[in-house]
């Protein structure tokens, strides 16, 4: 299996584990669980908000999964060139992240409506962790291993 397999395959995982939490615990402080945020908590005093809220949250974990399937297809059955450009998509696309997410996330995080305060450091930093891992991927397919 090629390093670009592994990679897509590791980030799989991963996203795997976040939409089981975002399904069965999504009150959850880890990965993706919205227990972080202090709105998600409020919402349960106003149950037609709390269950447009978690159809949001579902939402998110099915739209996941549309993508999980498409890289689990890619990383058995895509060519060098599907992989190579499935990575690069994964770059571009979790670099959105700091375009729209973050600014909305560090204002809630200084209006300490999160919780751990600092979270979005924290998140923008593993954020750019999978940046940076699926960058030296590519380096390394490029220049051989």
């Amino acid at each position: 299996m090629d390093i670009l397999s592994v990679a897509i395959l590791a980030f799989v995982v991963l996203e795997t584990l976040n939409v089981l939490l975002l399904y069965f615990a999504p009150e959850s402080k880890k990965g993706n669980g919205v227990g972080v945020f202090r709105a998600f908590k409020m919402s349960k005093d106003d149950p037609e908000f709390h269950t447009f809220v978690v159809y949001l949250v579902n939402w998110i974990a099915g739209s996941k999964l549309i993508f999980i399937s498409l890289l689990i297809v890619i990383a058995f059955v895509g060519n060098s060139a599907t992989k190579t450009l499935s990575i690069v998509a994964l770059i571009l696309s979790i670099l959105t992240f700091y375009w729209r997410l973050f600014p909305a996330i560090k204002k809630l995080d200084n209006e300490n409506q999160i919780d751990p305060k600092g979270y979005s450091r924290t998140l923008a930093k593993m954020i750019a962790g999978f940046i940076g891992t699926f960058g030296i991927v590519l380096i390394i397919y490029f220049v051989g291993y």
